[in-house]
């Protein structure tokens, strides 16, 4: 089907972005929003063929829109093993929970967008109230920017001078574009000066200083000297305007929540002190950020006792795990085990493989493996089984991973566990971040296995 139409397989160009320069603020809001969904758009327009695992190959040559539109059963509808799919339900479900949690606790709220790097899951965080996006490198800023994004919070001091003279085109392109991004170095704030000016920058760009988690942390500033030492740098550097501090308060040593929430009250106490300084005049408010997926009850609870400060104040959370949580890491560092009355995440992959190889009692093998299925903290884990014969599922009692090949996912068997060379075995597993990226079009299926829709990924 594919073969009469080649050209099809070019992704999708994309109108520009930005409105032409003295473009009023509002004629930049409807370009940009323009802009956004027709890029969205383009990715129901893209072709189906080999470059996404375990699609149908009878939908080759059919738009993404198409195939979504025909429904098809995940299990019966064409469907290669391994195949990866995210629950329709139980995002929808993280969704709405962290937007209803930021807003009861009075927090904006950036998502990590490195977690999934998937503009439809973009556009729905922002449609549920984010503030913007966090990226951490400026490759993903750049995708941001292909969908639309108009508020970006990169965590990473930016030296990169290539990467800043784009940055420099894109807020003198857009005035509605705001971008914040760490400073942790004297030398750091330096390179980026300099870029920016030869790169002619009309805007200056938004920093806030990094406080360091400590010693043995990552990156950061290490004392609050050395942050006072960094914020003396930007006030005399020209291209650059600090507007708050922020840090990751995960890295904290031996972290406990005692011992995170005293890093958390150093950082509140930075900013105050930097207000009281005026470090943070022409600023139109003060941001102060923290938060990953572990710690977000701790943030919620230090940022809640932020005393008032000479501007308004931004308390910006920046969480990104949640959207499809998992059945492992996060599983068991979720706050919500802590704060089971504010509700729970629901882990929303499944890897499905086949059974290829039954060697002994003892033992089988999968067609799925480290190509396939996040192995960096934990295996994944074996939780239903689909028979072959007659499509049931049954739990996956006394099956257990115990290692991924490059292509193969190794299983111990007990005694009187039924599985046979066909059967579907379907998976949770661990650790967001390191399962989106290893997929480019990840089915979107719901509870009775109909497949609604399909999300594009970009790493």
């Amino acid at each position: 089907m594919a073969a009469d139409r080649p050209a099809d397989h070019a992704a999708p160009s994309t109108t520009p972005r930005t409105a032409p320069r003295g473009a009023s603020p509002a004629a930049a809001r409807s370009t940009s929003a323009s802009a956004s969904a027709s890029a969205l758009a383009g990715l129901a327009d893209e072709r189906v063929d080999h470059r996404f695992k375990a699609l149908p190959p009878d939908a080759e040559g059919l738009t993404v829109a198409a195939l979504a539109a025909e429904r098809r059963n995940l299990f019966t509808g064409g469907f290669t093993t391994p195949v990866l799919a995210l629950s329709a339900e139980s995002v929808e479900h993280n969704l709405a929970l962290l937007e209803a949690y930021a807003e009861r606790h009075g927090l904006a709220f950036a998502p990590h967008g490195k977690t999934s790097m998937s503009p439809q899951l973009f556009a729905d965080q922002l449609k549920r109230g984010a503030w913007g996006i966090t990226a951490a490198v400026p490759h993903q800023a750049r995708v941001y920017r292909a969908y639309g994004i108009e508020r970006i919070f990169l965590a990473n001091e930016l030296v990169d001078p290539v990467a800043l003279r784009w940055l420099a085109g894109e807020l003198s392109g857009d005035p509605e574009f705001r971008f914040v991004c760490y400073v942790d170095s004297v030398r750091g704030v330096e390179l980026m000066a300099r870029a920016l000016s030869a790169a002619g920058a009309t805007r200056p760009l938004d920093v806030v200083v990094e406080l360091g988690a400590g010693e043995g942390a990552r990156t950061g500033a290490r004392t609050e000297a050395d942050c006072a030492a960094v914020a003396d740098a930007v006030a005399a550097a020209g291209p650059l305007r600090l507007v708050g501090v922020a840090g990751y308060e995960g890295e904290v040593p031996d972290a406990d929540p005692e011992r995170v929430r005293a890093w958390l009250r150093r950082l509140v106490a930075l900013a105050a002190g930097f207000d009281a300084e005026q470090r943070f005049a022409g600023a139109g408010e003060i941001v102060i950020s923290a938060g990953g997926s572990a710690w977000f009850d701790a943030v919620a609870d230090v940022f809640a006792e932020i005393p008032e400060l000479s501007l308004p104040t931004l308390k910006l959370l920046r969480s990104g795990a949640y959207v499809s949580h998992d059945d492992g890491h996060y599983k068991h560092l979720t706050p919500f085990n802590r704060v089971p009355e504010e509700g729970a995440l629901e882990p929303a992959f499944r890897l499905w493989a086949q059974v290829v190889s039954r060697p002994s009692g003892e033992q089988a093998f999968l067609n799925a493996g480290k190509r396939d299925a996040a192995y960096d903290l934990d295996l994944p884990e074996a939780q239903v089984v689909r028979s072959v014969r007659d499509g049931s599922v049954r739990p996956a009692t006394g099956i257990t991973v115990t290692g991924l090949s490059d292509q193969h996912t190794w299983v111990r068997t007990q005694d009187g566990a039924e599985l046979e060379v066909g059967d579907w075995v379907g998976m949770g597993l661990s650790h967001p971040c390191t399962s989106f990226d290893k997929w480019q079009l990840i089915p979107l299926v719901e509870a009775d296995g109909t497949v609604s829709d399909y999300l594009r990924t970009f790493f």
